[in-house]
């Protein structure tokens, strides 16, 4: 699911005073700062494809094709996100991370790359025009908050611009699993049908199926976390500068 993947912070609580949590150590810092600069740009060459195209053929149909590649190279490496949660050097939850990473990995790869006949639609336009803003915007709240210099306005941006890119992601999202069903059933992609060897079977198209319904209770949870955590951030800032 598109959603932007906001890494969320958890606070714990006991008896005792809190600590002050340590950030990572300078090596792992300046290795996710260029981390950071690297997926910034990667997705700034993804909008650049995306309007230049555009430009070139005076139709947004077929813009899938200018940034098929560096889409799928990038995304990809937003894989690395859940080892830096694995092994601490980033603060965020290891299941939500890689829940979002997995999801938009499996999305490009798994239906937009496998099922060709889907990447006309419109809709992968959607979803791939959402990711992009939402992941430049975040990549730079990354990059700036690591400096200990972040604007305001990537500030502002980070946690105001998934009220609409989020809802926008997951319907390009939706959409374009949609469309790949008739095609999934009808050339069985990835099903595996009795009898065989092993005594398994699995249905791709069903597969299918349940992943959509699945948005049906996971999309207003995380929808509706950013909302709260955009009132914490965005009002803390609100009330520190009239202080």
């Amino acid at each position: 699911m598109s959603a932007p993947a906001m890494g969320t912070t958890k606070t714990a609580h006991s008896d005792v005073a809190p600590k002050k949590k340590r950030g990572p150590g300078a090596l792992a810092t300046a290795y996710l700062v260029i981390y950071n600069v690297v997926m910034t740009a990667g997705w700034l060459v993804i909008a650049v494809g995306l309007v230049r195209a555009y430009l070139a053929r005076g139709s947004y149909h077929g813009l899938y094709y200018s940034i098929e590649k560096p889409l799928k190279f990038f995304q990809t490496g937003a894989l690395l996100e859940i080892l830096h949660c694995a092994v601490g050097i980033v603060p965020s939850s290891v299941v939500l991370t890689g829940f979002q990473v997995l999801s938009r990995v499996f999305l490009t790869w798994a239906v937009t790359h496998s099922v060709r006949e889907v990447q006309n639609e419109d809709s992968v336009l959607l979803f791939v025009s959402a990711w992009t803003i939402t992941e430049i915007i975040r990549y730079s709240f990354y990059t700036f908050s690591l400096l200990n210099h972040l604007p305001y306005l990537i500030k502002w941006a980070r946690y105001t611009f998934f009220l609409v890119l989020y809802p926008m992601g997951v319907t390009g999202e939706l959409l374009t699993v949609y469309a790949a069903l008739p095609y999934v059933q009808k050339t069985g992609l990835y099903s595996v049908t009795l009898p065989n060897k092993y005594n398994f079977s699995f249905d791709y198209h069903t597969f299918l199926i349940l992943t959509m319904v699945s948005y049906i209770p996971l999309f207003p949870q995380l929808y509706f976390h950013m909302m709260r955590q955009r009132k914490k951030v965005l009002c803390h800032v609100e009330e520190y500068k009239t202080e």
